[in-house]
């Protein structure tokens, strides 16, 4: 009952990160190129991804791997003078 718990409020916070990233950026209140708007996409996506495992629903769960992979290259880019 915790562990289902736990997981369900992971779920629910990736849902809420992602949806506010793109709130922020969509009305201009946080550039794209900030380290806090990639965070929120990254962490977003692994709340998600975590709870689609745990629920074995792997759509969401590959879309959400793949949107972390592109904000972690996003974050590193932001964060490494030498990659940009």
């Amino acid at each position: 009952m915790i562990k289902n718990a736990i997981s369900e409020t992971i779920g629910w916070y990736g849902a809420v990160a992602l949806l506010l990233a793109y709130a922020l950026s969509t009305f201009k209140l946080l550039s794209q190129q900030t380290v806090v708007y990639q965070v929120l996409n990254l962490t977003g996506a692994v709340g998600i991804v975590y709870v689609c495992l745990a629920k074995g629903t792997y759509q969401p769960a590959v879309l959400n791997t793949i949107w972390a992979i592109v904000a972690l290259i996003a974050l590193v880019k932001l964060l490494s003078p030498r990659v940009k």
